[in-house]
């Protein structure tokens, strides 16, 4: 039976600090999404994008810190909120939702939806931990708080639109990590997450660390969800994306990964996020990303 891919898109920049990752749908449309997940043999719909609340005027590159609290939490969780709904139909219809951001905080409705009636574990596969909470975090920016949202990290704890998942920690693996904030380091440490930091794919190689990292997901549960922040990626691979850390996964090790995710054969949703094509060269970041999408749902390289 051919698998269906439902498009859902979620352009939105309320979670950074950076103009230009609410385009990141139309980029990854644009970019060829469709045909790539084609090739992988799945039949593509395209559910169009959810709506994006429109905030008060504001310059996001010119804020201050956020002192203490979430810029824009209102409008995340309305998004979010809408999100996971079009995320758990989806896959009540048998399908499989492949969410393109906008910045990650539009993971907090991916997971959120994805694991409405069912346990699901997440590999998530990104630079950074998104581990901060409101009153961790030095910007105030949500798009690094998703994890620790969905968990109910600190101030989350009572935040039912981000935490009704059900999700373990023990079913969570963070893949690549190379850029943790003081407080955040502490609070991953703590929370039974497991991760992998570049270091451990140095040493190991990615495909060792990606099925220790699908073990974790699997243990237990009913699929996996795979969030995909393209800042994962060295940004020689993948220039357009707004907070980039050199020393990141290679384009083979980034295909190796997802391959891996295609061989579980466990994939329940997926999101792509945090392409800017403001500051992508040729949209580079953007058909990387539909490149990897294709991998994850079954196409090989080679």
């Amino acid at each position: 039976m051919t698998q269906t891919v439902r498009v859902i898109g979620a352009p939105i920049d309320y979670g950074t600090n950076r103009r230009g990752v609410d385009m990141g749908p139309s980029a990854i449309r644009y970019a060829g999404l469709a045909e790539q997940l084609e090739r992988a043999n799945v039949t593509v719909v395209d559910d169009g994008d959810v709506r994006a609340p429109r905030a008060e005027e504001r310059d996001p590159e010119a804020e201050p810190p956020a002192n203490g609290r979430a810029k824009f939490l209102r409008e995340t969780r309305e998004v979010a909120t809408g999100l996971a709904d079009r995320v758990e139909r989806a896959l009540a219809s048998g399908e499989l939702p492949l969410v393109l951001g906008g910045d990650h905080s539009v993971a907090i409705g991916s997971v959120t939806g994805s694991a409405r009636n069912a346990d699901i574990g997440v590999v998530w596969f990104d630079a950074h931990g998104d581990f901060n909470t409101p009153e961790t975090s030095p910007s105030g920016n949500v798009h690094g708080m998703p994890l620790a949202a969905v968990l109910g990290v600190g101030e989350f704890a009572n935040a039912q639109w981000a935490t009704a998942t059900g999700l373990s920690p023990e079913n969570v693996a963070i893949v690549g990590l190379r850029s943790v904030d003081e407080r955040e380091r502490d609070a991953i440490a703590d929370s039974g997450v497991t991760t992998f930091t570049m270091s451990d794919i140095d040493e190991r190689g990615i495909a060792s660390v990606a099925d220790d990292a699908l073990d974790v997901a699997t243990a237990g549960t009913d699929g996996v969800h795979v969030s995909l922040d393209l800042d994962w990626l060295d940004p020689r691979e993948a220039p357009g994306v707004g907070t980039p850390v050199r020393g990141g996964v290679t384009y083979r090790e980034a295909h190796a990964a997802l391959e891996a995710v295609a061989e579980r054969d466990r994939l329940r949703s997926m999101e792509l996020v945090e392409v800017n094509p403001i500051l992508d060269e040729r949209n580079e970041t953007a058909s990387l990303a539909t490149e990897l999408a294709a991998s994850a749902l079954g196409t090989k390289i080679l």
